[in-house]
């Protein structure tokens, strides 16, 4: 028998051939395995690979809620508050989608915002037109990164601010959420703050379902100073249904006078209790320093026998710059009763109507204290 005796150059060729071929097979099983990423974005359309069960592809811990929560109802402005989203293999600072629901349906999707809050959460705002008031609803929130998503987290649960609304002889508008349950007439918009009153002959009016004999109608009001335009103009008002308020039955006018005013920034008031000559009483005319970068808190209060105004630096119990009374000989009775963020154009023209420039927040009338509004 003949053996074949292989030379060693030719044996060391085929070494060479073998071990190629198995670091080749070692290469092509690495290539195919993928490492773990915080990050795994996919293509839009295609499916992928890293994908949890619940659609994310984004490694990140799940936000946690911390309110609101429970179903409470809450005070405004609507604001969610959430555990930030941290990566499972590296630091990210994520994106989040804040998401607002009725049932199954999406009433308000914030889209893609930057993680504003402080320490560990995070924070975002509703725009109180994007709810109704005193409703049901259920939030939740998602991280988002370099085009992954994170998991949705649990549901948290609350019902929506009271709200605005006119209840018998009950008023609660707080105009800072982008709209009004009073009659707007002339030109205004709404701003960061509230309502803008932009032309004397601007003004918010609200028609009571049923008289409010004996009660308060206060507000918060700034962008107006002593040299604002106007003579005997208005901040705050009532009457009795429509006509002419400067002679109106049941006038109650609150006044801060312009810069046409012999004396610019005066505060007064008149009431009229059932018409005539004797059912006419004016508050002290006092000059008064406003600034037009602050908010002043105005305030009317009337009874079977009374009427008083009062005027507040800053908030409701801020400190008092303004606070007349003047006793009556008639009930106020006005019958429809009429109240208005500013005042009608009367027989006097423009100039003693509503001050342009005003803002106005948080305006209340009830026989019933004045309830906590947001600042």
């Amino acid at each position: 028998m003949h053996v074949h005796v292989m030379h060693l150059p030719h044996l060391l060729l085929l070494t060479r051939v073998a071990m190629c071929a198995i670091v080749l097979a070692f290469t092509v099983v690495a290539c195919g395995q993928r490492s773990p990423s915080p990050v795994s974005p996919s293509p839009a359309g295609s499916t992928d690979p890293d994908a949890a069960a619940d659609g994310s592809t984004l490694k990140a811990t799940i936000p946690a809620i911390v309110s609101p929560a429970g179903g409470a109802q809450i005070t405004d402005p609507v604001t969610l508050t959430a555990s930030k989203s941290t990566g499972k293999f590296q630091d990210i600072a994520p994106s989040y989608q804040f998401q607002v629901r009725s049932g199954s349906t999406v009433v308000y999707d914030s889209g893609t915002i930057g993680g504003v809050g402080s320490g560990n959460n995070v924070t975002h705002t509703v725009p109180g037109s994007a709810l109704n008031s005193d409703t049901d609803y259920t939030w939740r929130v998602r991280p988002m990164f370099q085009g992954a998503i994170g998991s949705w987290s649990a549901d948290g649960a609350f019902k929506s601010p009271v709200g605005a609304y006119i209840r018998g002889s009950e008023i609660r508008d707080p105009l800072t959420i982008g709209r009004t349950v009073g009659q707007v007439f002339g030109p205004v918009q709404f701003v960061k703050d509230g309502l803008e009153l932009l032309s004397a002959e601007s003004r918010v009016s609200y028609q009571l379902p049923t008289t409010l004999t004996a009660g308060e109608f206060s507000v918060m009001v700034t962008g107006f100073d002593e040299g604002s335009p106007g003579d005997k103009s208005k901040i705050m008002s009532m009457q009795e249904g429509g006509g002419d308020i400067t002679t109106n039955d049941y006038r109650f006018t609150v006044e801060k006078r312009g810069r046409s005013y012999s004396i610019p920034g005066a505060v007064t008031f008149r009431v009229i209790v059932g018409g005539g000559e004797h059912a006419i009483f004016d508050g002290t005319r006092l000059g008064v320093s406003f600034s037009d970068e602050r908010w002043y808190f105005w305030k009317s209060t009337w009874g079977p026998n009374f009427a008083q105004v009062e005027v507040r630096e800053d908030s409701p119990t801020g400190r008092v710059i303004y606070s007349q009374r003047v006793n009556t000989n008639h009930g106020y009775n006005p019958q429809p009763h009429m109240i208005h963020l500013g005042a009608p154009v009367g027989r006097a023209g423009p100039i003693d109507a509503s001050i342009p420039g005003t803002i106005y927040k948080n305006a209340w009338v009830s026989s019933a204290p004045r309830p906590q509004f947001p600042q």
